[in-house]
């Protein structure tokens, strides 16, 4: 008789585990499935805000070389398929060692970039643009330097300052004044030292080269990219 109600009771509290276990599998199997509905739903936005951020790349890249096409090579520059406008003749640019522009590229400058606002700020672009980054970059020298970590934190103070020189000159014309409150809320200025150094064929740095100026656009639709990538992770 014991033996019986020890066998009912065991059968029960099996049967008790078995409708927890059977539970608990519906619920992960639920979780695992709305997972994959986001995670799906997240990779079609994503190709889709890649296929707008291609198409947008391309056409202002076009814009930009239609604009400038004519006159870069003359300014010393060149315009990359990443968007970024790179001015790399340091006789143009700025004195060794000094942050005050040279008075030729302060006229490249006064011709440049009102063109160059005029195409970010056209109806087609505006509202896809959160920043217009300037970027200064040097050599990884520093003929007075104690050593590598000295000259680094030498050219980066000599970067910043060249960065904010190029920008207080490009918020002074007055070309630009019409649309200095949208500048204003993404216009920047970024010195970069030596991070960034361009590298010849031979795998050694090019000192000319790395001494630039650049300007960089960011779209909008690599931020909205990098906010989709965050919230799947």
């Amino acid at each position: 008789m014991l033996s019986d109600e020890f066998e009912l009771e065991a059968e029960e509290h099996w049967i008790a585990v078995s409708d927890l276990m059977s539970g608990l599998m519906m619920l992960f199997l639920l979780i695992s499935t709305m997972y994959l509905v986001i995670v799906e739903r997240k990779n079609q936005e994503i190709e889709r805000v890649v296929v707008l951020y291609e198409d947008l790349r391309e056409e202002l890249y076009r814009d930009l070389q239609t604009e400038f096409g004519d006159d870069l090579a003359l300014w010393g520059a060149e315009l990359g398929e990443d968007l970024k406008i790179r001015f790399t003749n340091t006789e143009l640019l700025f004195e060794e060692g000094e942050s005050n522009l040279k008075p030729e590229f302060g006229v490249i400058l006064a011709d440049f970039f009102p063109r160059y606002l005029v195409i970010l700020s056209s109806e087609k672009y505006r509202d896809e643009i959160l920043e217009v980054r300037i970027e200064g970059h040097t050599s990884s020298s520093w003929s007075l330097a104690r050593d590598s970590d000295d000259a680094y934190l030498l050219n980066m103070a000599l970067s910043q300052e060249r960065t904010r020189t190029t920008l207080g000159y490009i918020l002074g014309l007055d070309s630009v004044a019409h649309e200095k409150q949208w500048l204003r809320q993404r216009l920047t200025a970024n010195g970069l030292s030596s991070s960034q150094l361009i590298i010849g064929d031979d795998g050694a740095e090019d000192a000319d080269l790395s001494r630039r100026v650049e300007f960089v656009v960011v779209t909008d639709a690599e931020t909205r990219l990098l906010t989709i990538l965050q919230e799947i992770r």
